[in-house]
């Protein structure tokens, strides 16, 4: 692996700290960069955002999540980000998902507050859980990812720079549980080939299995 991190080839990774399958990719992501020259880069997406135009359209209980637990958690890592830099970003989100997924205490006050504590970021920073301050900022990354990639996905979204540098965008790949070794980079390499082809879409398949998280 090249010492210089500029060498490596930057992957565009939009996340919502709720979502346990983008915690699964996000996983993945991390082995990927062992195996293989790639430098991940971490960024907001609000699964509140993507919903809030049909939130009567989902379920019952879907709508409430929304509601009352999908806002904080991104708010707060994008405060983090406007006030310590983006090299937070990446940490904070593996405090908040270990916290939320791997140890079942889901997105509450409590465990955004625990993870703040985690990567030694300032406790205050769990009053943006509620606040509108960076919502703009918040939205905008938002965008920036679903204008790559397109409106009818979730998260996550990845970009990478394509053959001829511009970015191929895609969402997923939805896995569990995430790869390690050369199953990382088995899954890496087909991921890029099968997106780098012009008018390809999508390969899909029912679940049969929820997020295993190790």
């Amino acid at each position: 692996m090249p010492e210089n991190s500029t060498s490596r080839t930057p992957a565009d990774f939009w996340f919502d700290p709720l979502c346990p399958w983008a915690w699964m990719t996000s996983r993945w992501m991390l082995e990927v960069e062992k195996v293989r020259d790639v430098e991940v880069r971490w960024h907001v997406m609000s699964l509140a955002v993507l919903n809030e135009s049909r939130l009567d359209e989902l379920p019952e209980e879907y709508q409430e999540m929304m509601r009352t637990k999908a806002w904080g958690p991104v708010r707060v890592v994008v405060a983090a980000r406007q006030k310590h830099g983006d090299e937070v970003v990446g940490p904070l989100y593996t405090a908040l998902g270990t916290r939320f997924h791997n140890n079942g205490e889901g997105p509450t006050r409590e465990a955004i507050a625990g993870a703040l504590a985690d990567v030694g970021l300032p406790a205050e920073l769990i009053e943006y859980a509620d606040s509108d301050a960076y919502d703009k900022e918040l939205r905008a990354s938002h965008q920036e990812g679903i204008d790559k990639v397109g409106q009818d996905v979730g998260t996550p979204v990845i970009a990478v720079p394509g053959p001829d540098g511009e970015q191929i965008a895609f969402f997923g790949p939805v896995v569990t549980p995430a790869p390690k070794g050369e199953e990382a980079a088995k899954l890496w390499d087909g991921t890029l080939l099968v997106a780098s082809i012009p008018g390809f879409y999508e390969i899909k398949r029912t679940r049969t299995q929820g997020p295993v998280f190790d």
